[in-house]
């Protein structure tokens, strides 16, 4: 019997729906003075994902802290951003008991990202070909866990629209495979999560490089086949490069037992219970959306 799981980055849409009601200085403050703007966004959109995608299966994945492996492989990793607005701090709490109250299945590990969860998630539960595993979340860097059966939809517009990829959407449109993704942001670096890559290489010059080589490592195997321009840069900023693949690829392995999950991930929508919820912690906007779909 086909299976559908679905995954979703829970602080990816905390952020999205804080800072899209925000600009509008809408926080939805309740009667006890907690600002629930980004929640109930939260709350609309996974329960309209629900709705749409009808899964049997769900866990919603969210990062542990500031600090993870990944910064003791670089310091600056995700240092460069700013601290959160001052109304987004209460609710990141909030937003977790409010989607543990609804049923929702929560996980997150210590010293991995949320994108390593649902690496591991999605990679194990899809080694199932009967499983369709759905992915939401606003990261393109998800995309290098495409497959059959592994769907990576990037938030694109509101609570229903979508970039949708799987397999063959992203060897379409990126004239890879998905892995590859990996090698590409090797090159071209993050600016958003703060590593380098190596510097004067974007996107265009990267795909290139992988579509011709197809890694990062016959490319500096190949390096005395590249531009004069391209060997100055690749070996200037060769140790970049290499920690930069590091800290592009998604943990798929991170110590998690989905087969001890799989009952706590089974999910089946009680709205009556979602309304209450709803009304006890003063919801009202996503008990309006919940009340339509």
């Amino acid at each position: 019997m086909t299976k559908r799981i679905l995954l979703v980055d829970g602080m990816a849409l905390l952020f999205r729906h804080f800072y899209a009601t925000s600009v509008h200085k809408n926080f939805m403050i309740t009667s006890k003075g907690i600002p629930t703007n980004g929640t109930q966004g939260f709350v609309r959109h996974v329960l309209r994902a629900v709705t749409d995608i009808q899964p049997t299966h769900m866990a919603i994945c969210w990062d542990m802290g500031k600090t993870t492996f990944r910064n003791e492989l670089f310091q600056g990793y995700k240092q460069n951003r700013p601290e959160p607005p001052e109304a987004l701090m209460p609710q990141f709490s909030h937003v977790q008991h409010i989607s543990e109250a609804l049923g929702f299945f929560n996980i997150g590990l210590p010293n991995y990202e949320a994108d390593d969860v649902i690496g591991t998630l999605a990679t194990q539960t899809g080694q199932n070909m009967e499983h369709q595993v759905y992915v939401i979340t606003g990261d393109r860097d998800l995309l290098q866990c495409t497959a059959e059966n592994i769907h990576i939809w990037l938030v694109k517009k509101g609570f229903t629209e979508y970039l949708k990829f799987d397999d063959a959407a992203f060897r379409d449109h990126y004239g890879l495979a998905p892995k590859q993704l990996i090698d590409v942001k090797a090159f071209m670096g993050d600016t958003a999560d703060g590593y380098p890559g190596v510097k004067g290489i974007g996107e265009k010059t990267a795909i290139k490089l992988i579509q011709q080589y197809g890694s990062v490592e016959n490319v500096i195997a190949n390096i005395a086949s590249l531009t004069a321009g391209q060997q100055k840069k690749i070996n200037a900023d060769m140790d970049n490069l290499v920690c930069s693949k590091q800290l592009a690829e998604i943990v798929c392995d991170a110590p998690i037992n989905t087969d001890e999950l799989w009952q706590q991930m089974a999910f089946t929508p009680d709205f009556s219970h979602i309304l209450n919820v709803c009304d006890q912690h003063e919801l009202r906007v996503a008990k309006k959306y919940v009340q339509t779909l």
